[in-house]
C-alpha cells in the first residue's frame, strides 16, 4: 500500500511535468515520455525554483548595469573620466581626461590611442582640441596646462595657474582661455606663449565661453556675477551683478549661433538670458516646484546643471539638478515642456540642425528628447555609474560619453525619422 501510494504522487508530480512540456513541444509519443522522465533529475528541479527566486533579485539589481546599448567602450582610464571631446575638424578622434591624472588622444572607430598626456599632477578635468583639430590641451585640476601637437605627438608648451575651473579654445586662431580659482582668466597664443590675464575681485571664474566673433569672452563667477571682456583690450565691457545678476554661483554658460545671446545658469535655480551688445537680463526662468523654492540654503536649491539653445527654433533648453530638464519658448520665455529623468541632469546638448535636445545624466543613461513634443525619442544605457560629460558629432550620429566607472562609451544613434 505505501508504495502505490509512493508511485501515485510520483505519477502525479511527473503528469504536471509533462504538462509543461506539452505547451511548449508538438505531441510527444508515449516511447517520447517514458524516455524524458528517466532523464529528468527530481532533486535538481526542486532546487530549480529556489535558484530563480534568488535570481529575481539579482536580475532587479543587475538588468540595468548588463544592458549596453553601446557600439564602442575605451577603458583605458583608471579612474573616473571626468571629460570628452571630439575633434573639430573631422568628428574622428576623442580626448579624454580622468581621474588617473591622465588624457588620451583616441580613434571612436577602433578606440585605438594615438596619444597619451601623461605628466599631469592631478585629476585631468579639461581636455580638448584647438579650432583645426592639430593641437590637444589638457588640463588638471592643481592648475597645470600642457598642450600637444596631435600630429608629432610631442608636447609643445605647458604652464601652470592656479586651481583650474575651466579652458576653452578660441574658435578660430591658436588662442586659450582658463578660468581659476582665484578669479583670474588667462589667454595665452600657443605655441609662443603670449599672455594677457583678466583679473577680477578675488571670486572664482566658476565658467567662461568665448563668443563666436572672437573678440569678446563671458564669464562667469562664484559671487552670482557675469562680465563681458574685451579680449583685445583686456577691459570689462559689460558687468551683470545685484538684483539683475544671479544670487548663486555660476555654473553653465551658452550663446546662441550669433553670439547676441547669451543663458547663464546658476546654483540659485535660475537661468538668466541675457543681450551681451546691450550687457541686460532679458529673462530669468526657474522651475517651480523644485527643491529650490523657498530654500535659504545655496546646497539645497535646484541648481541649473546646463543650458542651451536650439539653433532651428526659438527655444530653449535648461537641465536642473533634480532631473527636470525644461523647454522655453524664447520669445514668449513661456515654459513649453517639462521632460522628467529620475536623476540629476549633468549636461545637455542640442543637435545641430534639429530640434532634438540631448541629455546625460547621474543613472548613467543617455536620453534624447523631441524639444517640440517634449516626448523622449531615445534611450541610451551601458554606463554602470553617473555620465560626467557627453559629446556628439556634427551630424548628430554619433554620441561619446563619459563615466564614472572608468570608461568612455561611443554610441551610434539610430533614430526612425532620420
Amino acid at each position: 500500500m505505501d508504495n502505490s501510494e509512493e508511485s501515485a504522487i510520483e505519477l502525479h508530480g511527473d503528469e504536471e511535468i509533462i504538462e509543461v512540456i506539452d505547451l511548449n513541444d508538438t505531441e510527444p509519443g508515449p516511447d517520447d515520455l517514458a524516455d524524458d522522465l528517466e532523464d529528468v533529475d527530481f532533486d535538481d528541479a526542486g532546487n530549480a525554483g529556489d535558484d530563480n527566486d534568488g535570481w529575481e533579485t539579482e536580475d532587479e539589481m543587475e538588468a540595468e548595469a548588463e544592458q549596453d546599448d553601446s557600439d564602442l567602450t575605451f577603458s583605458k582610464h583608471t579612474g573616473s573620466v571626468f571629460c570628452v571631446s571630439l575633434d573639430p575638424a573631422t568628428n574622428n578622434l576623442a580626448v579624454s581626461g580622468g581621474e588617473d591624472d591622465k588624457a588620451y588622444v583616441w580613434r571612436v572607430s577602433d578606440g585605438e590611442v594615438l596619444l597619451e598626456c601623461a605628466g599631469h599632477k592631478d585629476s585631468v578635468t579639461c581636455a580638448m582640441f584647438s579650432h583645426d583639430s592639430s593641437l590637444v590641451a589638457s588640463g588638471d585640476m592643481s592648475g597645470l596646462i600642457k598642450v600637444w601637437k596631435v600630429e608629432t605627438k610631442e608636447e609643445i608648451w605647458s604652464f601652470e595657474v592656479g586651481d583650474l575651473e575651466w579652458l576653452e579654445w578660441h574658435p578660430c586662431a591658436p588662442v586659450l582661455l582658463a578660468g581659476t580659482n582665484d578669479g583670474n582668466v588667462w589667454m595665452w597664443k600657443i605655441p609662443g606663449g603670449d599672455c594677457k590675464t583678466f583679473q577680477s575681485p578675488a571670486c572664482q571664474a566658476t565658467s567662461g565661453k568665448i563668443l563666436p566673433d572672437g573678440k569678446r569672452a563671458v564669464v562667469g563667477y562664484e559671487d552670482g556675477t557675469v562680465r563681458v571682456w574685451d579680449l583685445k583690450q583686456g577691459n570689462a565691457i559689460h558687468v551683470i551683478k545685484g538684483q539683475d545678476g544671479h544670487q548663486g554661483a555660476l555654473t553653465c554658460l551658452a550663446c546662441n549661433k550669433d553670439g547676441s545671446l547669451m543663458l547663464t545658469g546658476s546654483v540659485d535655480g535660475c537661468a538668466k538670458l541675457i543681450n551681451i551688445t546691450a550687457g541686460k537680463v532679458v529673462g530669468t526662468f526657474s522651475v517651480e516646484g523644485g527643491k529650490g523654492k523657498g530654500s535659504k540654503d545655496e546646497e539645497e536649491s535646484n541648481s541649473v546643471e546646463s543650458v542651451g539653445f536650439c539653433n532651428i527654433l526659438p527655444l530653449i533648453a535648461v537641465a536642473y539638478l533634480d532631473g527636470t530638464l525644461a523647454i522655453y519658448d524664447l520669445s514668449t520665455q513661456a515654459l513649453r515642456h517639462r521632460c522628467r529623468h529620475e536623476a540629476g541632469i549633468v549636461h545637455l546638448q542640442w543637435e545641430q540642425s534639429s530640434s532634438v535636445v540631448s541629455t546625460c545624466s547621474l543613472d548613467g543613461a543617455l536620453r534624447l528628447w523631441d524639444a517640440r513634443s517634449g516626448n523622449m525619442v531615445a534611450e541610451y544605457k551601458g554606463h554602470t555609474a553617473e555620465i560626467l560629460d557627453f559629446t556628439m558629432n556634427r551630424e548628430a550620429t554619433l554620441a561619446v560619453t563619459a563615466s564614472g566607472d572608468n570608461q568612455v562609451k561611443v554610441f551610434c544613434l539610430q533614430r526612425p525619422d532620420r
